[in-house]
């Protein structure tokens, strides 16, 4: 596989490129396994599970509307013949059809936007009643998440050049800039009051930050805006700066103050898919190079520090050829998440309050082992893709 960005990866760092290629490998190998033939649905994970007679095996679970548009999204950038078995013998855009067909009975708001996205970049004749749908759930002046907001963008910057979306393209900017605190580079949980409870409604996702950040990267190189890239080069910045010494992308932050509430889950799909696709996204078009914290982000993947032994290396692997996965996350094996609520509920009071003791009694030692399509979907976009392509 060779792309740009493989390519300049391959510059920087051999043994990157090599985990890039990997990983990208497993990506392929494994999202068959997440899909469902008959229901022609992707699963919403696939969990790592022990039976009484000591037998791993891993078992999928539920479905996903969202997590089959996001695979759409970076499965289009592989040959046709290579897409073919990750949609039980479809190719990305005849499953993108599938899903456009469906959408008058999606009612999630960003489930449709992420559909809208994949029918804009497949081409779909039907884009602009897709976008309608969109527009149908999302009511004017009603607070979003934030999440489902950048997509909304997303959707929409993809879709400027076939259909006329400038005034809803505006509208969705606009909202998304106004989310934030002023002076703060951070963005948080909801564009507005009533959708996050008082007491946590400081406290933003690590998602919250990289959709938008996308999100406005991709409307500034759809066509010039300055402000937007700006704001998305702010909030690059401060989450780059934040970035732990093992290059852990954290998990919550305030954004309020711009600084970490809680550091714990690190995700996988942080470390090798949605840091990277944003902050590429983001140099792409215009902004700052990033490349040296996707890398060290990457490299996580194999050193995870908060797992490793007396030799430095893993207890065990975050990457499993065997399965078809990546285990989901390293987390600290806290009651009830208890020292992401105390953080969050303490920091609303005390805006850089620490609880220090709570990392030496809950160190993250633990492994969520499981797997879901969009960590693929995404890790395939963000190797493979490219503004423009």
């Amino acid at each position: 596989m060779t792309t740009t960005r493989l390519g300049a990866l391959a510059d920087e760092d051999s043994s990157l490129h090599a985990l890039a290629e990997r990983l990208l490998a497993l990506a392929e190998a494994g999202l068959p396994d997440m899909y469902l033939p008959g229901t022609e649905n992707f699963v919403f994970t696939r969990a790592g599970t022990v039976a009484s007679d000591g037998t791993r095996r891993v078992e999928r679970r539920g479905t996903s509307t969202r997590y089959g548009a996001i695979t759409v999204l970076g499965a289009r950038f592989l040959p046709e013949e290579r897409q073919r078995p990750l949609f039980g013998g479809r190719t990305a855009a005849e499953f993108a059809a599938l899903l456009v067909e469906r959408l008058p009975a999606v009612t999630n708001l960003g489930d449709a936007a992420l559909i809208a996205w994949a029918a804009a970049e497949t081409g779909h004749p039907k884009l602009s009643e897709a976008l309608d749908r969109v527009a149908g759930l999302d009511v004017p002046g009603r607070p979003q998440y934030t999440v489902e907001a950048a997509w909304v963008l997303s959707a929409l910057t993809a879709a400027r050049s076939s259909v006329d979306v400038e005034y809803r393209l505006s509208v969705a900017r606009d909202r998304l800039l106004a989310a934030r605190t002023d002076g703060v580079p951070l963005f948080p949980h909801a564009t507005g009051p009533g959708l996050v409870p008082g007491y946590r409604s400081h406290v933003a996702c690590f998602a919250d930050q990289t959709y938008p950040l996308q999100a406005l990267a991709r409307l500034h190189a759809s066509g010039s805006d300055p402000e937007a890239l700006a704001a998305a080069d702010v909030c690059a910045a401060r989450i780059c700066a934040l970035q732990g010494d093992g290059g852990q992308w954290w998990w919550h932050y305030d954004a309020r103050t711009g600084g970490v509430v809680e550091g714990y889950p690190v995700y996988s799909v942080h470390q090798h898919a949605m840091a990277p696709t944003a902050l590429f996204d983001l140099a792409e078009a215009g902004g700052t190079d990033f490349g040296d914290s996707i890398r060290r982000g990457l490299r996580w993947m194999t050193d995870v520090p908060e797992i490793a032994g007396p030799d430095g290396a893993p207890r065990e692997p975050m990457i499993l050829e065997k399965y078809g996965v990546t285990w989901r996350k390293v987390y600290r094996g806290d009651p009830a998440k208890a020292v992401r609520a105390a953080r969050g509920l303490t920091t609303r009071v005390l805006p850089r309050a620490r609880l220090a003791p709570l990392d030496r009694v809950f160190r993250p030692l633990s492994v969520d082992r499981e797997c879901r399509p969009y960590e693929f979907g995404w890790l395939l976009h963000a190797w493979l893709g490219g503004i423009g392509r």
